[in-house]
């Protein structure tokens, strides 16, 4: 006879994720090793009395932290996930309604970055006893709709337990996604109300210590003999390394590969220190924000290795950057492996590199040694405009940069949107593959001080050093709260420059004239150019708990970090910075501009789309 155990849906909900552990290459890791929740009338009475009822003597129990936004406490977790190398996550729950659809956005963010991710909103009454209830949708198509299905399309498994003898499933389904790095990204159990609430007998093996093993798929001997052929074939390779490098553990073989084959290496955002920035193949950011050493070696490569990267249109210059090459895919998502009708290995990063190793190092394949000489002197040569950017005697966005990338040694650098992301994938320089944190899949504003918050609970060891603007930090700040609540210290430098920079520059571009990019009070000609807004952002974040530095110039700037650092509690480096030099794109990025237009900017900024749309190409 099967031994069960009493319990609500929720209350065997959070047993069962307090007791999901993962597993590569034999060390364990906690699966769901917390939950984010805000209560309200759609799970407090289920998942927050389910935590709240877990005693100090609990086996296992599953810490529980308070959030002051449903989207921001989904960037937390993929935050954590991340900088877990997508082994570890949190769990987020909340109520019907708003806070449910709060989370979309973050659940989006997690999805496209391939950031494993566990949503527990609460729903509708299941029976439909007391409906319509507060916050019901009412859809006068289906009864069964609710606002919960708007996280069915940025989800990779959603499912919604109606009754108790579905949760194990459920959940069974939620965990395989949550641990296969293919398939990875929000996962969402709806959980109606009353369901929550509702008691059940349920086996007590389902609350067993359950291991995921996270695997690492090995190349297909036939896929890998095409690819050995490829390579051998090429005489002026490009890697281009994404983050598929970094969560496959695999930076020390891309490292042996590029350094005995004599392939330049490149990296995207999520692929930045996959390689320490003075190596030897190092050539840099590519792409939309890329180096020129990088770029010009794309224009000029007959095959590109991508390891891991989902090619987005940064990393290929919208299809106008790889003119004359070939493509072999190195990825464990078979989706992303087959893009620009590359060769295909499907398969871990490290499992590949080694393979692929094997197979061409026996026959003493290498680049061409003028090809692997001109990527070191392209390198070389980025390097001194690094350091150009970084020594100015004035506090532009990339003398700040410079001075965070001297302070933050071993620390980790969290930024995700504007103009910001894109100068540090130019001109940071990353030492270990930890720690560049920038979001750029989603390039989600107000991501960045509750990523930061994600990893710092990941990693409690490093300092952590959130870069965010003016525009983000008026988006969401306020989770500056729930790090001074948990008393997690973070590093924030917050950079004022009036306004959306980055979007500004775009929008002079095309020919839109910076509409609604800056922090003005209404002109006499009714648009937003007149006066500064009165906002003091640093005393905002100095009453959300915050201490607060002010810096300057250079000077004070380092010494604000140093003693941000020195200190145990969250603090806030304040800085407005001043226009100035900064490194140009290198290649294009498609943004389409109006085709007619009154305006002379427009019609001058079409021309040059128009000329810059020929160099794209299918990558067929």
């Amino acid at each position: 006879m099967t031994n069960t155990t009493r319990l609500t849906v929720a209350q065997a909900l959070v047993r069962f994720l307090a007791r999901q552990w993962t597993e590569r290459d034999g060390v364990e890791h906690r699966l769901i090793a917390g939950c984010f929740g805000i209560f309200g009338h759609g799970n407090v009475a289920g998942v927050g009395q389910a935590l709240a009822e877990q005693g100090a003597g609990t086996r296992d129990p599953l810490p529980y932290y308070l959030a002051r936004n449903e989207q921001a406490m989904v960037h937390t977790a993929a935050g954590y996930a991340r900088q877990s190398g997508r082994l570890s996550t949190l769990a987020c729950t909340s109520s019907i309604g708003p806070g449910a659809t709060n989370m979309v956005t973050g659940a989006a963010l997690a999805t496209i970055n391939r950031l494993p991710v566990l949503l527990l909103p609460g729903d509708l009454f299941a029976t439909r006893a007391a409906s319509p209830v507060l916050q019901e949708l009412e859809d006068p198509r289906s009864y069964d709709a609710s606002v919960n299905d708007c996280l069915r399309p940025v989800s990779r498994f959603w499912d919604r337990v109606n009754r108790p003898e579905q949760l194990p499933a459920a959940l069974m389904g939620a965990m395989r996604v949550l641990t296969d790095p293919a398939e990875t990204g929000a996962v969402t159990l709806a959980l109606p109300q009353d369901v929550q609430a509702e008691a059940y007998d349920w086996p007590e093996e389902l609350f067993a210590r359950r291991v995921w093993h996270v695997a690492r798929p090995v190349p297909e001997p036939a896929a890998l003999a095409r690819a050995v052929a490829l390579l051998r074939g090429s005489r002026r390779p490009l890697i281009v390394a994404g983050g598929g490098v970094r969560y496959g553990d695999a930076c020390a073989e891309l490292a042996r590969f590029a350094g005995r084959h004599g392939v330049p290496v490149a990296e995207t955002q999520a692929g930045k220190g996959a390689l320490p920035y003075d190596h030897p193949c190092a050539v840099g950011a590519i792409g939309h924000t890329g180096t020129r050493a990088a770029d010009t070696l794309a224009r000029e490569a007959d095959l590109v290795i991508g390891i891991g990267t989902r090619y987005s249109d940064f990393t290929t210059a919208s299809r106008t950057l790889f003119r004359r090459a070939r493509f072999l895919n190195v990825n464990v998502a078979a989706f992303d492996a087959a893009k620009h009708a590359a060769e295909t290995l499907v398969a871990d990063a490290r499992e590949a590199l080694t393979a692929l190793g094997s197979a061409v190092g026996d026959a003493g394949w290498r680049a061409d040694p003028v090809w692997t000489a001109r990527a070191a002197e392209l390198a070389a040569a980025w390097q001194a405009e690094i350091d150009r950017f970084y020594g100015g005697t004035e506090l532009t966005q990339p003398v700040v940069l410079g001075v965070l990338n001297e302070v933050a040694a071993g620390g980790v650098v969290i930024n995700a949107a504007g103009s910001m992301p894109g100068d540090l994938h130019r001109l940071w320089r990353a030492s270990d593959p930890g720690q560049y944190h920038v979001e750029y899949g989603y390039s989600c504003m107000g991501y960045e001080i509750a990523g930061g918050l994600g990893v710092k609970l990941a990693a409690p060891e490093r300092e952590v050093f959130v870069l965010v603007g003016d525009g983000s930090y008026l988006m969401m700040a306020q989770e500056i709260a729930t790090a001074v609540q948990e008393g997690v210290k973070l590093v924030i430098v917050l950079v004022d420059n009036q306004g959306f920079a980055s979007i500004g520059a775009l929008s002079e571009s095309v020919g839109a004239l910076r509409l609604g990019t800056a922090y003005r009070r209404r002109g006499p000609g009714g648009r937003l150019d007149g006066e500064r807004l009165p906002v003091d952002l640093a005393a905002n974040a100095a009453s959300l708990g915050a201490d607060v530095l002010t810096a300057t110039d250079p000077q004070t700037l380092r010494a604000a970090l140093a003693k941000a650092v020195a200190s145990p509690r969250t603090t806030v480096v304040y800085v407005e910075t001043v226009p100035g030099p900064a490194p140009a794109a290198e290649a294009w990025w498609d943004v389409p501009v109006a085709e007619v237009s009154g305006l002379a900017e427009t019609r001058a900024a079409r021309e040059r789309y128009e000329e810059a749309k020929r160099d794209q190409r299918p990558y067929l």
